[in-house]
C-alpha cells in the first residue's frame, strides 16, 4: 500500500512540475519576447486586427503587399512614413518626416519631386508661420542649438554658380527659391547631419547618419506664410546635385532610386527601388530641371484623341509633359485641355448635365448614383507604350454637397503656361511610383496605396496589443522585473512538488 501511495505521489510531483514548467515557460517566452520589443532590440512589431472579418481582403493583394514589403527588406533601403491628402479641401499636400542636427531634432517637410533643395525654415525667420491647421508642431532650425551645423561658404564647390538661384552675401553661399504658385523663400546654405534607419533583411536594421546640405529659410513668401497647411520645409528629389537623393546616392547611403505610394490620408516615401508585379516604365527625357516623360497620346473610353504629340514635348520653347508630387492636380496644355474635356463631357452626356464655372467642370448628381458608371476611362499614353490609366476618381474632386446632391469636378484643368503639361497628385495616388534615376526611366504600378500604408505600420511600429479599444502597455522594466519573479516562483514550486515526493505523510 506504501508503494502505491509513493507513486501516486511521484505521478502527482511529475505532472505538476510538468505543468508549471510548461505554463510558467510559455509566460516567460511571451513576456521576453515583449521585453525584447520594449528595450529597442532589433525586432520591432505591431500586432492588431490587420483584416476584418467583415472586410475580406483578395489574395493577390496579399501577395502584392508581401513582394513590395520583400524587395524594399532585400534591397537595404530607408522607408518614410507619407501624411497629408490630395484633397485641396483638406490639405493638397503630401509630407514626410525627416531628422537633422544633434541633437537629432523631427521636422515636417512637403514632398515634391517637381524641385532639387531641400530647405527648412530657420531662426530667426520673417513671415515664417508659427502654427499650422494640419495638426503638426512647426519647428524652426537653430543652427546654433545643433554642434554639427556649419554655414556654407561662396568657395565651397557644393554652392555651384551655375544654379541661378544661389549667389554670396558676406561669404555666405545663399539661395532665392521661386515657386510656380508665386509663393518663395530664401535665405543660406548650411551642412548638417540627417538621420535615418535603413532595413537591411527581415529582422535587423541600422541607423546611420549622412552629411547634407540644405536651405535655412529666413524669409517665405506667398503661400507659405498661410496658417492653413504649413509645413517646415519642402523635401526636393529632383535630379539636380544638391537634391537629397543625389547627395545620398553620391555618398553611397542611398541607391539612384527612390518610391513613393500616395494614398488619401497618407502613404509611403521609400529611398531605394520598390519591384512591384505588373509596373511599367517609360524612359524619361533629358531636362534640366524636372522629370519630364514623352506623353504621345490621350483616350477617353478607348477612344485616342486628335492631338498633335508636339503639344506634350520639351523643346526649347515649351517644358513638356512634368510628373511633379508637389502640384496638386492634373494641368493639360490647352491644345490638348479642349478636346479631353469635351470628349469626358460628351461620354457622360446622356446621363448628367454639367455644371460650368470658369475653368471648372462639374457635375451634382444624387447619393444613389455611382460614378464609375457614368465618367468613362482616361488614358496617358507614354512612349515606350507604357500607359496610365485613370479611374473616374482619378481625376474627379468631391466639392460640397448640394440639397442632398454630391458635386463632382473634374481635377484637369488648362495649363497656365504655354507648353506645359502637369501631371500632379490627383492622378499619382494609389499607384506605386518608381523614380529610376540611374536607368533614367519612371515606372508605375496600380496598388492599394493605403493597404500597402497598413502593411508598414503593422511590421514596422512600436508594439502593441490592441484590443475593444484597449490596450496594453508593459514598461521595459516592469517586463524584466515579471520574468525574473516568474522563474523565482517556478523554481520555489518546483521545490515544493520535489519535498512533497522525498517526505511522504
Amino acid at each position: 500500500m506504501v508503494s502505491g501511495k509513493t507513486d501516486e505521489r511521484m505521478r502527482i510531483s511529475y505532472f505538476v512540475r510538468n505543468m508549471v514548467t510548461f505554463t510558467l515557460l510559455g509566460a516567460g517566452v511571451f513576456l521576453l519576447l515583449q521585453a525584447v520589443v520594449q528595450c529597442e532590440f532589433p525586432a520591432t512589431l505591431r500586432l492588431e486586427r490587420a483584416f476584418p472579418a467583415n472586410h475580406p481582403i483578395e489574395l493577390s493583394h496579399l501577395r502584392d503587399g508581401d513582394s513590395f514589403r520583400h524587395q524594399r527588406i532585400l534591397r537595404g533601403v530607408t522607408q518614410l512614413s507619407v501624411y497629408g491628402t490630395y484633397d485641396p479641401l483638406v490639405a493638397g499636400l503630401y509630407f514626410t518626416t525627416i531628422t537633422l542636427g544633434s541633437p537629432p531634432k523631427d521636422y515636417h517637410v512637403q514632398i515634391d519631386t517637381g524641385s532639387d533643395v531641400l530647405w527648412i525654415g530657420c531662426k530667426p525667420c520673417k513671415e515664417c508661420p508659427t502654427s499650422s491647421g494640419l495638426e503638426i508642431p512647426v519647428t524652426l532650425y537653430d543652427p546654433s542649438r545643433s554642434s554639427t551645423s556649419s554655414p556654407i561658404s561662396c568657395s565651397d564647390e557644393r554652392c555651384s554658380p551655375s544654379d541661378k538661384s544661389n549667389s554670396c552675401s558676406h561669404d555666405w553661399c545663399t539661395y532665392n527659391i521661386n515657386y510656380e504658385d508665386g509663393s518663395g523663400t530664401s535665405g543660406h546654405y548650411v551642412s548638417d547631419l540627417m538621420h535615418f534607419e535603413i532595413f537591411m533583411d527581415t529582422e535587423s536594421s541600422i541607423n546611420i547618419s549622412a552629411s547634407v546640405v540644405f536651405g535655412c529659410s529666413t524669409s517665405e513668401t506667398g503661400r507659405l506664410t498661410k496658417t492653413k497647411r504649413p509645413v517646415d520645409g519642402i523635401l526636393g528629389l529632383g535630379q539636380q546635385g544638391l537634391s537629397i537623393m543625389s547627395q545620398l546616392s553620391s555618398q553611397g547611403i542611398a541607391p539612384t532610386s527612390f518610391s513613393h505610394c500616395l494614398a488619401d490620408g497618407g502613404g509611403l516615401l521609400v529611398l531605394g527601388k520598390a519591384v512591384v508585379p505588373n509596373m511599367v516604365f517609360t524612359p524619361l527625357v533629358k531636362s534640366k530641371w524636372h522629370y519630364n516623360v514623352n506623353l504621345e497620346s490621350i483616350s477617353v473610353d478607348g477612344q485616342t484623341m486628335s492631338i498633335d504629340p508636339s503639344v506634350f514635348a520639351l523643346n526649347h520653347d515649351q517644358t513638356g509633359t512634368i510628373i511633379d508630387s508637389g502640384t496638386t492636380l492634373v494641368y493639360l496644355t490647352k491644345e490638348a485641355y479642349t478636346p479631353v474635356v469635351e470628349a469626358i463631357k460628351h461620354a457622360v452626356s446622356q446621363s448628367i448635365q454639367p455644371l460650368i464655372s470658369k475653368d471648372y467642370v462639374c457635375y451634382s448628381f444624387p447619393e444613389s448614383y455611382s460614378f464609375t458608371t457614368i465618367f468613362p476611362t482616361v488614358s496617358f499614353n507614354f512612349a515606350g507604350g507604357a500607359s496610365m490609366h485613370l479611374r473616374p476618381c482619378d481625376y474627379l474632386l468631391r466639392q460640397i454637397s448640394m440639397s442632398g446632391a454630391r458635386v463632382w469636378c473634374m481635377g484637369i484643368l488648362p495649363s497656365r503656361e504655354e507648353g506645359i503639361t502637369i501631371l500632379g497628385d490627383l492622378v499619382l495616388r494609389d499607384k506605386v511610383i518608381v523614380y529610376d534615376l540611374g536607368g533614367q526611366q519612371i515606372g508605375w504600378a496600380d496598388r492599394d496605396c493605403k493597404f500597402m500604408y497598413k502593411i508598414y505600420i503593422i511590421s514596422f511600429s512600436i508594439f502593441n496589443i490592441s484590443a475593444g479599444g484597449s490596450s496594453l502597455r508593459i514598461s521595459c522594466n516592469q517586463l524584466i522585473l515579471t520574468v525574473v519573479i516568474s522563474c523565482i516562483v517556478h523554481l520555489t514550486m518546483m521545490l515544493f512538488a520535489s519535498f512533497f515526493h522525498l517526505f511522504p505523510h
